[in-house]
């Protein structure tokens, strides 16, 4: 008889400072797919839930899929939304909980909720009451995750993406398939164990194209060849969330039947750790002011690709409000041609632009309606507007490729020489379709404007001249000083910059 596996996906990464909830409909606009209608959108492309498949198909696995559930980054979870979702889950474990072999997962690491720090490890808590301390449980994170100690009790393996831009989600999902495989057969009996350091995130939220991480991510992919070790796993942290188990951590899932697999992990886990500790002076990223940004566009030779500009502080990656204005107006400043902005996230303003016709010179403020002092106010703007749509497309890069995406109510403003795509829907800027969807194709233009941290590097860095990144002030700014964190351990790095490591036992 298959061994029968329940899966699911179960996402959101949360930003403390944003006000508000995330609330069932921000799942429901994003991803809310239950069982097979799931699989029909997710089972084929580059998803955990397709590497979950993967193993299942190698395996021969009965695979009962509950849902998968994301939403955009944003403010904490709503308890009705986590009820509904993590309900969801739970009733299927209990349904199943005599025919159950193994559980997979694919969780975020940095979702809060309206009642508590954690919703991975209370989501995990909830089911270990319903299938007990026995049942073969697999999870997957992003590389964003700030892994609890919940979590690693509670999950038998934990697998990380090891990649930023995130482009392995499949891989992984595969990877801790086979984890769970191994376990359910007898060959393994695994088990995760954590080493942290005191810093609110990696230095360089854990970018795996260049910089200090590289060497630590080989180390991982070698140890994980290592007789016993099953999974490495870096988490660079995330540090828009104020809470106690905050910043930086190296999960190492090894199998208790191997002799001496317990101490190797916890030697290759502190040794990783401490790279990272290492490294917390030697940033990547150069920061410039929205100024600065636009001075360079306006010389900028754009013969070898466009200039891309990244916002790394409006980034609604990381629950920024992707309304920020204080680059826009920079530009306008500048007097910039050819250029495009995106998205500028306004439910307002795209309404507004919908009640007019293609072709029509309109006036409106434009953004920074959420908090103005995080990245500018409303920008009182006019402009032609260029292309009008229901915000859908198709996407087809490294990260989003094959999956339907929406940016619900959107419009194209031309302003003066640039292009603004406003749109109503939350998410950052991952994919080219997300431009050219609505008639911009970013290669033909001079300068690119765009609000992502890192993501944004695996579609848009072939097409360009050059790459900078901005901060425009706005909530996920690097300057973490100007964010009130009352939740954190202190000290911390970098809000005391002399913070040293506590003594290991």
């Amino acid at each position: 008889m298959p061994r029968h596996v329940l899966t699911a996906e179960f996402a959101h990464e949360s930003n403390t400072f944003k006000k508000g909830f995330t609330v069932l409909d921000d799942f429901r606009s994003e991803t809310y797919l239950q069982g097979e209608a799931a699989i029909a959108e997710r089972g084929n492309a580059n998803t955990e839930l397709a590497g979950f498949l993967d193993a299942a198909r190698e395996a021969g696995w009965r695979v009962s899929h509950v849902i998968s559930a994301h939403a955009g980054p944003g403010a904490r979870v709503a308890r009705a939304a986590f009820d509904d979702i993590a309900g969801q889950i739970c009733a299927a474990a209990t349904a199943s909980r005599h025919s159950l072999d193994g559980i997979l997962l694919s969780l975020h690491g940095a979702m809060v909720t309206e009642f508590c720090e954690d919703g991975e490890g209370e989501l995990l808590t909830r089911l270990r009451a319903i299938v007990g301390p026995d049942m073969p449980i697999a999870v997957t994170l992003d590389l964003h995750a700030n892994c609890t100690p919940l979590m690693c009790d509670l999950a038998d393996a934990i697998v990380s993406y090891k990649t930023y831009p995130h482009i392995d989600m499949r891989e992984r999902g595969l990877q801790a398939g086979r984890i769970l495989e191994a376990r359910m057969s007898g060959r393994s009996r695994p088990r995760t164990l954590r080493a942290h350091r005191p810093m609110l995130d990696e230095i360089n939220s854990g970018r795996s194209d260049e910089g200090p991480m590289l060497p630590l991510y080989a180390k991982a992919r070698a140890a994980e060849r290592e007789p016993g070790i099953l999974a490495v796993s870096i988490n660079a942290g995330f540090s828009d969330a104020d809470i106690r188990d905050v910043g930086p951590t190296v999960t190492v899932t090894y199998d208790t039947l191997q002799p001496a697999a317990e101490s190797r992990a916890r030697a290759i886990a502190e040794d990783i750790a401490d790279g990272i500790w290492a490294a917390r002076f030697t940033s990547v990223n150069t920061y410039l002011g929205v100024e600065e940004a636009a001075a360079i566009a306006s010389s900028f030779d754009a013969s070898r690709g466009p200039l891309i500009i990244a916002d790394y502080a409006d980034n609604p990656g990381s629950g920024a409000y992707g309304d920020a204005t204080n680059l826009l107006r920079a530009m306008l400043d500048a007097g910039l041609r050819n250029a495009a902005f995106g998205p500028m996230i306004d439910p307002e303003a795209a309404a507004f632009l919908h009640t007019h016709r293609v072709g029509d010179t309109v006036s409106l403020a434009l953004g920074g309606k959420n908090d103005p002092a995080f990245g500018g106010g409303p920008l009182a703007v006019t402009g032609e507007i260029i292309h009008l749509s229901n915000g859908d497309m198709i996407c087809d890069g490294p990260i989003l490729g094959g999956l339907h995406h929406s940016y619900g109510t959107t419009a194209v403003l031309r302003v003066d020489g640039i292009d603004v795509l406003v749109v109503t829907a939350n998410s950052q800027m991952l994919d080219q379709q997300q431009f050219k969807a609505f008639g911009i194709m970013p290669a033909e233009k001079s300068v690119v404007a765009l609000k992502s941290m890192q993501h944004f590097r695996a579609a848009f860095e072939p097409i360009a001249g050059r790459v900078i990144v901005c901060d425009s002030g706005a909530l996920s700014t690097p300057r973490y000083e100007r964010r009130t964190y009352r939740n954190v351990p202190r000290p911390i790095f970098p809000l005391e910059r002399n913070t040293e490591l506590p003594t290991r036992p």
